[in-house]
């Protein structure tokens, strides 16, 4: 008789397992030995704590074993360098991308505990402020989806920008404390401290084989400690790293000065180092923060590249003047743009690369993405300020500079004014540093984040680098991660959609194309409509619970949320507001429909006329929402400390999404996608992507008003009065007078006088010029929401079409034509019984 083999009995790890009762120990386990709590005692932030640490563990096997394959298979690999990454809370997007929420959801169940209570106590990471960081935080869930070798590299900001209160209609900054408990989703690793060099002075020298050297003699060293947060991607064993750069003293504590009473003293240079990460930007309205900010940049930017030299040394022991074959480095926009003078540095002076290879390798090494059309958001730097803090830097970008200029004689000769507008040094008055400049002459790529934005910036703000580097310019429209802005956010309306597609436009967002069949089926109408009142319903619960407003989920919730700022023109929606009043005032009875107008966003501390519009909302929602002739037709409500945790809620609930910048400012966008993926229709200027949204789900399902970028150029060309507006259209007349006499400030009747003024006699964002425009607009959003089964209609088709706007398909495109980098799928094994530690060396 034959023997068998004994079957094989698999028991899971407590640190990787998935079946639900592995998951149910693994979360007793960190309660007991990570929170010190056993059930009975445990606070709902206890609770939080030991399931994040129980979902950490699943993500680090995923992690380390990525980190121990790319090293042996050592792929080109992209380093993704941003001073933000709005990141947004953590645990449900882990355990979606980990494809395990429900299964976790269930464990919990069964522990007595409710999953979605535990995921609303998360704290969101005060790591970025708006766009430039989100894009950043969608970017690596895409690299990580796609299984693209990344890291992403940046500042750990002990204090996010601030924490907004809305205090008597004003904005009132506080400390936003979003580490006070701990971060459990981030690893420190000392190990791979470096050092961070300010100030002082170079000195000259000669080697024995009489060499031309120079040696920066800092007068102030920072250490620059990593932490480490893996990325999860969907479906996906691949795991990219987000590595933030801590700053802390080398030596925290003289012990010299506290022997000799000087306690202060004894702990100066500790504060002063912990300065430097201390809050994301710092008000830099006085020189100061103006310091603080550029030691900031200085110091991220530093420490990832001896990270990543370091690396390259000493895992890759390849000659360092083919690092670029080897990694490329997008910067994102200009706040890491120091590091081509800083990568030189390194190269010349550390690693003995003469000056042609050492740039050689900077321009092949670096990709720059632009974000900003306007003026004043291209950085410059004062050279007094620059040489103080970094002086062998100063030198460097001189000489570079004069390479450049040289290069520009010899291209356009005997054209002055083209070597003035292209120096990298404005030498108009004060001399300053263009760091934009710097970007795009040391790197090898450079691209506009919209199809208007790069038309724009390659025929205006940057025409005289396109006729000198034309093959360097490319376009890449944003986008956003599926995952977090509809999976996560929406789940009621993504199961409306995977009950007929299936799932498989999670990863493949242009599969959505399929559901635009089911536009005119009465049954998934009727489903679609449930899943947006619900989503509506969910909001208007958030609000009555938080701020006691109740709204009429009947309504057009009509939504406004992004920075504060006079180009977005948050005004001119409060314009159609007291519009609407007026005629309500006007006539009780007219029939209108029910309105209910939704505002979020922070202004910058230092920017006067952005807060005095947040006053300005929140005191005609004071007026409005008060008015017994309004009856509850109208509703305003100003959001406080708009982010990505409360953002997840407003995006679902939207039927009209407010994209009302000026044309020709605004450089993407990408709230105003998130609202056309979430079924909200648009209504919105030719500016931005909102060009490509309409292009997308059709003229007929978009909303469009106002001067096109062309126009607004032709206008302020041509000597535009905006008082003419004032004089001739008497609903605006009558606006603009309500607020200039105080109508909604009895008691500061002078407080608007400067937007008004501003409106009526300069006007920078020709917002009097659209006003009309956009009132005749937003009556035709009201006609079309009368009919609620045309309206369900233009919302399925919006979200059938939005597929172009995925993240995953910018970073295709970021791989395809400029980073050069090909998808390596990192396969888990089934059972893995060590998963052993390897961090970046």
């Amino acid at each position: 008789m034959a023997k068998t083999s004994p079957k094989r009995t698999h028991v899971e790890n407590d640190r990787t397992g998935l079946d639900k009762e592995t998951v149910k120990r693994a979360y007793l386990d960190h309660l007991f030995c990570m929170q010190s709590k056993v059930p009975s005692s445990a606070t709902k932030w206890d609770e939080y704590m030991a399931l994040s640490y129980t979902i950490r563990d699943r993500i680090m096997q995923r992690w380390l074993h990525a980190l121990q394959d790319f090293k042996k298979k050592d792929p080109r690999t992209v380093s993704y360098l941003s001073a933000e990454f709005l990141l947004g809370p953590h645990l449900e997007n882990n355990l979606i991308n980990l494809g395990q929420k429900e299964n976790f959801r269930e464990a919990m169940d069964e522990l007595g505990l409710d999953l979605e209570k535990m995921i609303d106590q998360e704290v969101e990471p005060g790591l970025g402020n708006g766009g430039l960081g989100r894009l950043a935080a969608c970017f690596l869930d895409s690299m990580a989806s796609l299984d693209i070798p990344a890291i992403g590299y940046g500042i750990r900001y002990e204090f996010g920008i601030f924490d907004q209160r809305i205090q008597d209609g004003w904005q009132v900054e506080g400390t936003d404390k979003w580490l006070k408990f701990g971060n459990p989703w981030e690893v420190p690793v000392y190990q791979s401290s470096v050092h961070v060099k300010f100030g002082g002075k170079t000195r000259v020298w000669y080697d024995e084989k009489s060499n031309y050297r120079v040696s920066w003699d800092a007068d102030q060293e920072v250490l620059a400690i990593p932490y480490d947060t893996p990325i999860t991607g969907y479906k996906s064993d691949n795991a990219v790293i987000l590595r933030l750069w801590k700053a802390e003293a080398d030596q925290s504590f003289d012990f010299q000065s506290f022997n000799e009473g000087d306690f202060f003293g004894a702990v100066e240079n500790k504060v002063i180092s912990e300065n430097i990460t201390k809050v994301l930007y710092p008000n830099d309205s006085k020189i100061s923060g103006k310091e603080l900010r550029l030691m900031q940049q200085f110091f991220f930017v530093s420490a990832t590249l001896q990270d990543v030299i370091r690396f390259h040394k000493k895992v890759r022991k390849t000659p360092i003047t083919v690092f670029h074959e080897k990694m490329t480095m997008q910067l994102n926009d200009t706040h890491p743009s120091i590091a081509v003078a800083e990568m030189m540095r390194l190269l010349i002076d550390e690693n003995d690369v003469s000056w042609d290879e050492a740039w050689e390798v900077t321009r092949k090494t670096f990709a720059y993405t632009n974000h900003t059309l306007l003026p004043e958001a291209l950085e410059k730097w004062s050279m007094p300020l620059f040489g103080k803090l970094l002086p062998r830097h100063l030198e460097i970008i001189l000489e570079i500079n004069y390479h450049f200029l040289n290069s520009i004689r010899k291209k356009f000769p005997n054209d002055e004014g083209k070597i003035s507008r292209m120096s990298i040094i404005d030498e108009a008055g004060e001399k300053y540093i263009r760091m934009a400049h710097l970007a795009i002459v040391g790197s090898y790529a450079v691209n506009g984040v919209a199809a208007l934005h790069t038309e724009l910036l390659i025929s205006e703000v940057l025409k005289d680098f396109y006729e000198m580097y034309p093959e360097k310019f490319s376009n890449k429209t944003n986008g956003v991660t599926p995952r977090r802005w509809m999976v996560a956010s929406n789940p009621d309306l993504a199961a409306v959609i995977a009950s007929k597609i299936g799932s498989e436009w999670i990863k493949d967002l242009t599969k959505l194309k399929e559901i635009e069949q089911y536009a005119d089926n009465k049954k998934f109408k009727k489903d679609w409509q449930e899943a947006k009142l619900s989503a509506k319903q969910k909001l208007a619960d958030k609000i009555k619970n938080k701020y006691g407003i109740e709204l009429n989920v009947n309504s057009i919730f009509d939504i406004q949320v992004k920075r504060i700022h006079e180009y977005k023109r948050q005004h001119l929606n409060v314009l159609h507001i007291i519009t609407l009043y007026n005629r309500i005032k006007e006539n009780p009875n007219i029939d209108i429909v029910p309105r209910t107008f939704i505002f979020g966003g922070k202004a910058a501390p230092g920017y006067f006329m952005a807060k005095l519009i947040i006053k300005l909302i929140n005191s005609v929602a004071e007026v409005v929402n008060h008015d017994p002739d309004v009856n509850g037709r109208l509703k305003v409500v100003f959001l406080p400390n708009y982010s990505v945790k409360n953002s997840q809620s407003v995006y679902p609930a939207a039927d009209l999404s407010e994209q009302i910048s000026t044309a020709g400012k605004e450089a993407s966008g990408t709230g105003n996608m998130k609202f056309t993926m979430n079924g909200a229709l648009t209504i919105g200027t030719l500016d931005g992507a909102n060009i490509e949204i309409r292009e997308e789900v059709g003229e007929e399902n978009f909303f469009l008003f106002g001067l096109d970028a062309k126009q607004v150029y032709e206008l302020k060309a041509s000597n535009y009065i905006p008082l003419h507006h004032y004089d001739v259209n008497h609903e605006l007349q009558k606006v603009l007078n309500m607020i200039y006499t105080g109508y909604f400030s009895p008691q500061q009747p002078n407080l608007f006088h400067p937007i008004v003024d501003n409106l009526k006699y300069s006007d920078e964002y020709v917002l009097m010029a659209d006003y009309q425009s956009y009132i005749e607009c937003q009556d035709r959003v009201a006609e079309a929401y009368r009919d609620q089964d045309a309206w369900t209609k233009m919302s399925i088709l919006n979200v059938a079409r939005s597929g172009k706007f995925s993240s995953d398909r910018t970073i295709r495109e970021y791989c395809d034509d400029i980073w050069k980098i090909d998808p390596y799928k990192v396969k888990l094994p089934e059972h893995i019984e060590e998963a052993g530690a390897i961090m970046m060396c």
